[in-house]
């Protein structure tokens, strides 16, 4: 068990801190009560967030590790909020990010995060989705010793389009882009229709699934993960983590609450630092 050496007023590096958590405390805007979400505490999150941002780019900090967050009241509080990966692009300036969640023997990417489905196949562009794909294979290579990752990438409609006949976004916008990056040695399957997408003979032999949105990948990796996932942000100047799930403010305070995630977000937090540092001292 790590004992807790104290609040300290910052963060120093170059204490010896082994078996010792450090604690760098800021203050609240008003008395947390466990399981009372408080709009006044909104912008205190954020600066959380911020500070720990930061902290990475600056050097202070390896990684981020983030438990999850209630956007509905960061949102009651007058700020427009829509999740980590989102905040993280805007105040580090990344270009493009990539959610990934990682577990169950799976990696699940998303090629849209936090969107009502009506607005998904808009955001999808053959610009975007190109971005997305070579951030995600470039990440593949850097933090998990991959240097050729062969993905699957699903189609936005039910089975894949069907030719057209259920949608053209798969032959005007995801084809043209895996043909133009094939031509140039990336290893990427598809569009597959989604509902056969995670039988294990399509999975055999692939090392990340991209899904269009939120709700086609992710219920089939958290079946086989919930609790046990991890939540990586690729594309950041910064290596960030998180947990699988969400904030279950009916569970605070009652002793109930599971922690495997966040303790598997840390390790693979860990292990993405190591690797980063092994390729860059190649």
């Amino acid at each position: 068990m790590l004992q807790v050496e104290g609040v300290l007023a910052d963060f120093d590096p170059s204490r010896p801190a082994t078996g010792m958590l450090e604690v760098l405390h800021l203050p609240l805007a008003q008395t947390c009560r466990a399981g009372v979400l408080d709009p006044a505490n909104g912008p205190y999150v954020l600066s959380l967030l911020q500070r720990a941002a930061d902290g990475c780019i600056s050097g202070q900090f390896a990684a981020m590790v983030t438990a999850p967050v209630h956007k509905g009241v960061i949102n009651d509080a007058g700020i427009p909020f829509t999740g980590h990966t989102e905040f993280l692009a805007e105040h580090t300036d990344a270009r493009q990010v990539v959610m990934m969640l990682v577990g169950g023997g799976l990696r699940v990417a998303l090629a849209s995060t936090h969107l009502a489905l009506k607005d998904v196949a808009r955001s999808i562009t053959q610009e975007r989705l190109e971005r997305i794909l070579r951030v995600l294979c470039d990440s593949l290579a850097r933090f998990y010793g991959i240097p050729r990752p062969h993905v699957l990438v699903a189609g936005l409609n039910p089975h894949s389009g069907e030719g057209g006949h259920l949608g053209r976004e798969e032959i005007e916008i995801i084809i043209p882009v895996l043909d133009r990056l094939r031509r140039e040695g990336f290893r990427l399957t598809g569009p597959l229709p989604a509902d056969t997408l995670f039988t294990p003979a399509s999975l055999e032999g692939a090392d990340c699934v991209l899904a269009m949105y939120h709700d086609q990948g992710l219920p089939v990796l958290k079946y086989a993960s919930f609790g046990l996932g991890v939540n990586v942000t690729l594309g950041l100047p910064i290596i960030r983590t998180s947990v699988d799930h969400g904030t279950a403010i009916d569970l605070a305070g009652t002793g109930r609450a599971e922690s495997r995630s966040l303790f598997a977000a840390v390790e693979a937090a860990l292990d993405m630092v190591g690797s980063s540092a092994a390729n860059a001292a190649r």
